[in-house]
């Protein structure tokens, strides 16, 4: 099983840095996982095909769902290991380092935690026929920013007034 957790991992790790690297439709399926709908070996989404169909929505629920799984087993690993590390540590500065190290890991992980939330909720999108269209203006979001971002929400116009009000906020 851990072979093949490992197989999934570097499959997965390969299929985020190119589009001629192995596809999600070619991964093994995670254990309860069923598919809604087969893709064919090789499948990407492109933008000739009809927008959010079933097989571009399969793509992207199984890309979502790797990617959870990817960031709950490294949570876990992270959790595993803090337990296993020896808090008797001699030398102060050595102390020092490895509660900030531990304290850089903690906040790595808190990211993960949000990011699985929004995970979560592109899942439930895809569920509920929302996924791929902006939540403010309902246009298409785009295969290729999905591609990139497959949790966004919202279409770029949107996202970059978003950030435009942030600045604004913040400053």
């Amino acid at each position: 099983m851990a072979v093949t957790a490992t197989r999934k991992k570097s499959a997965l790790d390969s299929s985020k840095r190119g589009a001629n690297q192995v596809s999600i439709a070619d991964l093994p399926l995670p254990d309860g996982y069923t598919a809604k709908v087969d893709l064919p070996k090789g499948y990407r989404p492109n933008a000739k095909e009809e927008y959010m169909s079933g097989e571009q929505l399969e793509y992207f629920r199984r890309k979502l769902i790797f990617w959870r799984q990817e960031l709950v087993e490294e949570s876990q690993q992270t959790i595993e290991n803090l337990k296993e590390e020896v808090r008797d540590v001699g030398d102060e500065a050595e102390r020092a380092t490895r509660e900030t190290e531990n304290s850089l890991e903690l906040r790595t992980r808190d990211r993960y935690r949000k990011l699985i939330n929004k995970i979560d909720k592109a899942l439930r999108r895809i569920e509920d026929g929302l996924y791929g269209y902006c939540e403010e203006t309902d246009e298409e979001i785009g295969i290729d920013r999905l591609e990139a971002r497959p949790i966004a929400s919202l279409c770029l116009d949107a996202q970059e007034r978003w950030e435009h009000r942030q600045r604004l906020i913040g400053d």
